[in-house]
């Protein structure tokens, strides 16, 4: 999770010319996921938006098949992905919660179908400055296929050490 200083999201260049990392985890976490499920159809994964409580921010959409989750930091476990996000939550915000609400995958390219659920609006992958939809694509590439076990093929499952040696130590990350 991420906080970007005010005015960032609401200026195309500015959002657009973010580092990739924090691009798709403060507006485009919805793109990735969906790149994701077209990328890898046939592992059994779903995304799921974290729908802060009513009053709070922290919206994020990730993809899990139930134990392993993919967003902005790679695989990991679904568990401490979800630990993280309300970790950074409580840490920003006393009292912040949320609930997980499984979306189908239509839903996160079309701002229409995104509207439906109560406090969910998503931009399409051409309502950004350029198509987000190629540097979702190009951004999952660099993980390769979900993880499959021990010694097998896929990409690499970060554990929350793994995590915090990827993007640092700090609790709190600005853009």
């Amino acid at each position: 999770m991420f906080r970007l200083k005010p005015g960032i999201k609401s200026d195309p260049v500015k959002r657009w010319n973010l580092s990739e990392r924090v691009f798709f985890a403060c507006g485009a976490c919805h793109i990735l996921a969906y790149a994701f499920l077209e990328a890898y159809p046939k592992y059994g994964f779903h995304a799921v938006w974290i729908r802060p409580a009513q009053g709070f921010t922290g919206n994020h959409v990730f993809v899990t098949d139930g134990k392993t989750a993919f967003d902005f930091h790679g695989y990991r476990c679904e568990e401490a992905l979800i630990a993280h996000h309300w970790a950074k939550g409580r840490l920003w915000w006393p009292g912040w919660n949320g609930t997980l609400v499984p979306l189908p995958q239509d839903v996160l390219i079309s701002e229409a179908k995104s509207k439906v659920y109560d406090g969910l609006w998503l931009r399409e992958p051409g309502q950004f400055l350029h198509d987000a939809m190629p540097r979702a694509q190009a951004f999952l590439a660099r993980f390769g296929p979900p993880p499959s076990g021990d010694g097998q093929a896929g990409g690499a499952l970060l554990d929350e050490t793994g995590l915090r040696r990827q993007i640092g130590s700090w609790a709190v990350a600005d853009a």
